[in-house]
């Protein structure tokens, strides 16, 4: 059966817009103009940063929720990655998509790895890997371990079966894929964060407990992430001896890498609550969660009035 001519048309503009209304629709910007992203991975990290923030206007996409306004006089939109690399790494792409995102910037806490910093500090490293990363090796006799001969060369040692490696990259301008481990921190952004001399950092909570201790920043080195919670010394000696970290966390490489791949300067601002298993007791996260948070976040605050 051959249609007549105008039956035909309307039949292939019916099917057209079916196939239109199909495929997949570029993301909307929410807000266009250019702001900070500043992230946290759960809400109380985020707490006093929202406290400071002037003219919030609420946006969500995903079930995410954005919060534009002002922090130190900056246009920033605020939210909340999510706990752990896949969350982090999805909802950094998400608000780069949504928003017209200038710098990166993560506030929360961490891990302690480097045994000359305390609960309370604040580190903010000029590179981020991810040590999680890895090859599970084969056992070839009792501990110990060979990995395929395929996989080549390894910058880092072993932790028993554990065998970290790099990732394969791209970004834009660079469509071929590069071997890459570290993911740098911005240096403009760190160059402002060495200045910061006159933030003051909290030694005791609400509930007036109190550190041994004034925290302080330290701004250099480097930071590891992966999907674990670290609750063991033994792992946290070979963490700081292995990539030289100071601190390790769950979300910032991937921050860094997703930032990476858009071309977004990154920087992040991370607090001890714990010393991920180095401590003579039982883990001190929940005792000084908030205290680190709010250490972190008067960084990045101090950080924003600083930034030109």
């Amino acid at each position: 059966m051959i249609l007549p001519l105008p039956r035909l048309a309307h039949a292939v503009f019916v099917l057209l817009l079916l196939v239109a209304s199909a495929a997949p629709q570029a993301a909307e910007r929410l807000d266009d103009r250019p702001r900070i992203a500043v992230m946290s991975a759960f809400a109380p990290e985020l707490a006093l940063l929202k406290e400071h923030l002037s003219d919030p206007h609420e946006h969500e996409a995903n079930g995410v929720r954005f919060t534009t306004g002002s922090l130190e006089g900056k246009p920033v939109v605020l939210l909340l990655s999510g706990i752990s690399m896949v969350n982090a790494a999805m909802n950094t792409q998400l608000v780069f998509d949504r928003f017209n995102v200038t710098h990166l910037v993560f506030s929360g806490i961490a891990g302690g790895v480097d045994p000359a910093l305390h609960i309370g500090d604040v580190s903010v490293p000029e590179r981020w890997g991810q040590y999680l990363e890895v090859v599970m090796m084969r056992e070839v006799a009792p501990d110990r371990f060979q990995a395929p001969q395929s996989k080549g060369d390894f910058e880092f040692a072993p932790y028993g079966m554990l065998q970290p490696r790099a990732v394969r990259v791209r970004r834009a301008g660079q469509p071929d894929f590069q071997e890459k481990f570290w993911f740098e921190a911005d240096p403009r952004m760190l160059e402002v964060a060495r200045r910061i001399d006159t933030v003051s950092l909290r030694a005791c909570d609400v509930q007036d407990r109190c550190l041994a201790h004034q925290p302080r920043l330290q701004v250099g080195g480097n930071g590891v992430s992966g999907t674990a919670f670290v609750d063991n010394a033994d792992f946290r000696r070979y963490v700081f001896q292995t990539f030289e970290a100071h601190v390790l966390d769950m979300e910032s490489a991937a921050c860094a890498m997703v930032a990476y791949g858009n071309g977004v300067p990154f920087i992040a601002f991370r607090s001890l609550s714990d010393l991920a298993g180095g401590g003579p007791g039982e883990n001190e996260m929940h005792t000084f969660m908030s205290l680190a948070a709010d250490n972190a976040a008067r960084v990045l605050l101090a950080f924003l009035r600083a930034w030109p």
